[in-house]
């Protein structure tokens, strides 16, 4: 068995986190609240991100200034508060690591937050590959990513699971042709992810019956 999971809004809330932070952001920079721009960035790596924000606020839009604003928030969050983790996330983590599931990571965001995520909620050695955005070329929906994990654990896309929350993330798994699921965070389907998707299910902990029930 081969799992490929996302981050952000799969394995951890921390999208909810980014939420807050933007609305800090763009609150300090004179852009008003910006936390719905992570809706709209779901599952971008930081270079497809920046032409999303230049277009929504055009001159207005200062790229330093915002890393800046929201490191500045997310360091005080993270000072204070572990990585929030999504429910089942230990469970499903152990059952696959019983069964020798080969287990990588595939997200959009970059490399040192990545690790420092893994590292803080203590999931870090239970993947083989761990393959972010600043490590490709082409963000998602562009199946770049998934290709290469796959690639990386030495196995065919179509013999990969891959969990994943966003549009972007679903389409990528499924153009690189893993079979894609959805574990819904801030999103909910529409019809043309619900006909590519292998399955649908609420939490982690479903994820982990499913396997278990042979419904995956």
């Amino acid at each position: 068995m081969n799992v490929i999971f996302d981050m952000d809004g799969l394995m951890f809330d921390t999208e909810r986190v980014f939420v807050q932070a933007w609305d800090y952001a763009g609150e300090q920079m004179g852009i008003g609240k910006a936390g719905y721009m992570t809706l709209k960035t779901l599952g971008m790596n930081i270079s497809m991100s920046k032409e999303v924000w230049r277009e929504e606020f055009g001159d207005r839009y200062d790229e330093q200034e915002l890393r800046r604003h929201t490191k500045q928030f997310l360091t005080e969050y993270y000072a204070s508060n572990k990585v929030p983790v999504k429910k089942g996330l230990y469970t499903l983590l152990e059952y696959l690591k019983n069964r020798g599931a080969k287990m990588a990571v595939a997200t959009s965001s970059p490399r040192w937050e990545v690790e420092n995520h893994l590292k803080d909620a203590g999931v870090y050695e239970y993947f083989q590959e761990i393959v972010c955005g600043d490590m490709i070329a082409h963000s998602k929906p562009d199946p770049e990513i998934y290709l290469k994990v796959c690639a990386l654990l030495g196995i065919a896309p179509e013999e990969a699971y891959a969990l994943e929350d966003s549009r972007n993330g679903l389409l990528s798994a499924h153009r690189a042709g893993c079979k894609a699921v959805m574990v819904p965070d801030l999103w909910q389907p529409d019809e043309e992810i619900l006909q590519i998707i292998t399955g649908k299910y609420e939490d982690l902990e479903q994820v982990k019956a499913a396997f278990e029930k042979g419904r995956l």
